[in-house]
């Protein structure tokens, strides 16, 4: 585990999957993340990379071949390198190898990297494409929060408040976590989604084009709060497992398989195409409050 800190939190990230498992509010001595309780689901903030959602028989085709990825493919998997590392930054790197290029044929330098600044964590996502082709790829987060944040308080209490008023249509998921070829017909006009353990009993809430850039999770009656942002990204997933106190917010640049694809990588929904040499980044961050 590497930890970073400053006078106003503490983050704790794992080398496997370069994964923050930890961000902790000093002030208060309270840890903003989800536990990892296996029992509900295993994880805190797993990154997304070179896939995001699942792939239809989790199979995809690139100049005449097949390939597999498991759901999310196989960064969070992996063990990063730390590249640097100071009191309050640290930056951790994956790169292709044999075994990636049995499942993912391209070269790639895919970095993750960590800022404190005051009371916000940022978390960048930053690919390069070291090949001489082009680098088909998608990246995402998918950070999950404790709900209720402070002790007394009930899930229920808790919102998902949106900086823009949404029109919100869902992109449902198929049994096999496929997206729908057409959006649910019932649209919400709001600022806000109120969280129930109800909400996610038929998986994630997933959405498009979103005008909202930050979400703020608060409750009516709490002191403490959290302040998501994510500029750049297309679509949004909200998901908790079943019954569990957390919520993730999942900022994507990719998304699953339509049912209807032709598993055709280079024509999945999402999918960024990086030139030799150049370099993509996006980054998302939360402020704790």
């Amino acid at each position: 585990m590497i930890t970073i800190q400053n006078q106003y939190l503490k983050a704790t990230i794992n080398h496997k999957g370069a994964e923050l498992v930890s961000l902790i509010q000093l002030s208060s001595n309270i840890d903003f993340m989800w536990e990892g309780d296996a029992t509900f689901w295993g994880k805190h903030s797993p990154v997304l990379f070179p896939i995001v959602g699942s792939l239809k028989d989790n199979t995809y085709f690139y100049e005449g071949k097949s390939y597999q990825l498991g759901r999310h493919g196989f960064a969070r998997d992996r063990e990063f390198a730390i590249e640097t590392h100071t009191e309050g930054s640290v930056t951790f790197l994956l790169v292709s190898d044999e075994n990636t290029k049995t499942v993912y044929p391209f070269d790639f330098e895919f970095r993750l990297k960590y800022t404190l600044q005051e009371n916000q964590l940022e978390l960048q996502y930053i690919v390069d494409n070291s090949g001489d082709k082009l680098l088909w790829f998608s990246v995402g987060g998918h950070p999950a929060f404790k709900v209720p944040i402070e002790e007394g308080l009930a899930y229920e209490e808790y919102r998902l408040v949106f900086n823009k008023t949404e029109n919100f249509a869902r992109w449902p998921l198929s049994p096999e976590g496929l997206i729908m070829d057409e959006p649910e017909s019932t649209v919400i006009t709001s600022n806000e989604i109120a969280l129930t353990k109800e909400l996610f009993q038929q998986d994630a809430l997933v959405y498009k084009n979103l005008q909202s850039d930050s979400i703020t999770l608060k409750s009516h009656s709490g002191q403490h709060r959290l302040e998501f942002g994510f500029k750049g990204y297309p679509f949004l997933g909200i998901w908790a497992a079943k019954n569990a106190n957390f919520v993730c917010i999942e900022p994507w640049c990719g998304i699953a398989d339509h049912v209807s694809h032709n598993q055709d990588i280079t024509q999945k929904e999402g999918m960024i195409a990086l030139n030799p040499s150049e370099t993509f980044t996006r980054a998302w961050s939360v402020k704790l409050a």
